[in-house]
């Protein structure tokens, strides 16, 4: 027996129908079923948001720097003899005027018996030169002496008067000798090690006897990149940021510490290192205990810069598309707006933004991930963060951000 072909399009129909009118939005509620948003819609997400304010921000910038003396002195004799004594030891404190070393002072006295003597003995030419002269002055009045008898008189009490000038300045000389034979320090400060031993010939300043570092105050050398001076010269000009002064400093050591004592940026160098492409800049901090010691490593910070009117937002916030960064800004239609931003630097946890936001506008910082252009949001009741122009209590070390 046959069955007779039922044509396909009927059937479909059939079988479609149901289904259909089961889906239809007039099966239940009327207004679009429950819970439900206008036209079938899903409901405004809930995201947290920010107030984004103005507010002046302290600015700190962070380098690596290294410790130095601020006097660093080479000990070396005056005079040459055999070092007889070595008076300190090494790697302690001296102050300024200290006897270091002493050289055999024997040579030296007879040089100065012997200088007294020849002073001793130009002064008595002198005398009788002018006793000659003073005898010879009234006979050349009367014409009982010649020219040449009284010119030579008064010639040789000027030349006895020089030599007794030149003996004196001899034993002025070896005054001084006698005295160099006393090494003293040229400065207060630590000594390094004592290079001559006792009983060594010292050919006066050929040879460095030792050296003398002054640690109080010590300085603190670093080099701050040729790219962000030029940065922060175009920020200066912009009035974006505004600069002290003179900056404050202070040190975090290889441990994490701090510092005790505060110092000062001390010196700038108008120069650029073809060599590393830095100026040269140094510091001057108080260092009365000697905590600190030449050479070591520590972290610059810099502080006394002020960004008028900066406009921060945190990190999490910015994102990054294809045109640039941006973030989310909720609209006056409670409706989620993307806003290309350009940002700056890091400041703690915070982006500085540099254009792009506007005092007042909420930024929307969590939910970023359930939304997208123009999506309808709803702000919750409690913000995560709100953007206060409060000092905070410890300015936040700005970072270069890579753009």
């Amino acid at each position: 027996m046959r069955f007779k072909q039922l044509p396909l399009i009927p059937i479909v129909l059939i079988l479609i129908v149901p289904f259909l009118a089961a889906c239809s939005p007039s099966n239940g509620n009327e207004k679009g079923g429950k819970g439900h948003g206008p036209m079938g819609g899903m409901p405004p997400s809930e995201v947290n948001v920010v107030t984004v304010e103005q507010r002046s921000l302290p600015v700190t910038w962070e380098y690596t720097g290294q410790t130095a003396g601020s006097r660093e002195v080479e000990v070396r004799a005056r005079v040459t003899g055999i070092l007889l004594a070595r008076n300190f030891k090494e790697g302690e404190p001296v102050t300024k005027g200290q006897s270091l070393f002493t050289i055999d002072p024997k040579p030296f006295e007879a040089a100065l018996v012997r200088a007294v003597a020849d002073v001793a003995g130009a002064a008595a030419r002198v005398e009788q030169a002018r006793r000659n002269a003073a005898r010879l002055k009234p006979l050349y009045a009367e014409k009982a002496v010649s020219q040449k008898d009284y010119d030579d008189a008064v010639s040789a009490e000027a030349i006895g008067e020089a030599d007794l000038k030149a003996a004196q300045a001899r034993v002025t000389e070896a005054r001084l000798n006698l005295a160099y034979t006393r090494v003293e320090a040229p400065v207060s400060g630590v000594t390094s090690r004592a290079l001559p031993s006792e009983g060594t010939l010292v050919s006066g300043p050929n040879v460095l006897l030792t050296s003398v570092v002054q640690v109080d105050p010590i300085w603190v050398n670093f080099g701050v990149s040729d790219n962000e001076t030029a940065q922060l010269q175009k920020e200066v000009q912009a009035g974006r940021l505004q600069m002290p002064r003179q900056f404050e400093v202070e040190l975090r050591l290889a441990d994490g510490s701090l510092h005790p004592h505060k110092g000062k940026l001390e010196f700038s160098d108008v120069r650029v290192s073809p060599q590393t492409s830095t100026t040269e800049a140094r510091a001057e901090v108080p260092n009365p205990k000697g905590l600190l010691r030449p050479g070591q490593f520590v972290r610059v910070i810099l502080k006394g810069a002020v960004r008028p009117k900066a406009v921060t937002v945190p990190q999490r916030a910015v994102l990054e598309g294809p045109q640039g960064k941006f973030v989310y800004v909720v609209d006056e239609k409670a409706t989620a707006q993307p806003r290309p931003v350009q940002v700056g630097a890091w400041t703690g946890d915070q982006w500085l933004v540099t254009d792009g936001l506007q005092g007042g506008e909420q930024v929307i910082v969590d939910g970023v991930m359930k939304i997208g252009p123009g999506a309808p949001v709803k702000v919750a009741e409690k913000p995560a963060e709100k953007q206060v122009a409060e000092k905070p209590a410890k300015p936040p070390v700005e970072k270069q951000a890579k753009k």
